[in-house]
């Protein structure tokens, strides 16, 4: 007699971190991109539960594709789904947006470059980060030290 899903799933609770990743490969047939056990186990119940009930329906695949264009801004999905160029949060910073701070007695003013990078009195820096550095001489997460909120606007 067949095991049952919710058996199948405890048991996978059970398991060590290498009997998962060889269960993975029992029912996946390849190799799981993480080591972590629990980053294993939520996607392997996932996928025993949609071989025995076949998965996202066909309405749900559409929806997925149609929100698809807006959670590549804010999902990690890797580099390749983020747009090129300076971003704050997911967010591209507009080519040609000036940035601008006081600090000690000077007024800082940083333009965003087209194709990435920003300059700053003249030079070229490939990020807001590396420009804080060079002012301050120490590091600061160029964001913070300009003082951006996720939405690219300055608080």
């Amino acid at each position: 007699m067949p095991e049952s899903i919710a058996a199948r799933i405890a048991k996978l609770q059970q398991m060590s971190t290498a009997q998962v990743r060889a269960e993975w490969r029992v029912v996946t047939g390849g190799e799981p991109r993480s080591h972590n056990r629990q980053w294993m186990f939520k996607r392997l119940a996932w996928a025993v539960q949609a071989l025995e009930f076949g998965g996202l329906s066909e309405r749900a695949k559409q929806r997925l594709e149609e929100l698809l264009p807006f959670a590549e801004v804010w999902m990690p999905l890797g580099r390749k789904a983020f747009p090129k160029g300076p971003c704050t949060n997911g967010r591209p910073l507009t080519p040609g947006t000036v940035i601008t701070r006081k600090y000690k007695d000077r007024n800082l003013v940083v333009t965003v470059l087209e194709g990435g990078g920003f300059e700053h009195d003249g030079k070229r820096y490939p990020s807001l980060t590396a420009v804080a550095k060079a002012v301050t001489g120490s590091h600061w997460n160029g964001h913070h030290f300009f003082g951006l909120k996720g939405n690219g606007r300055a608080r």
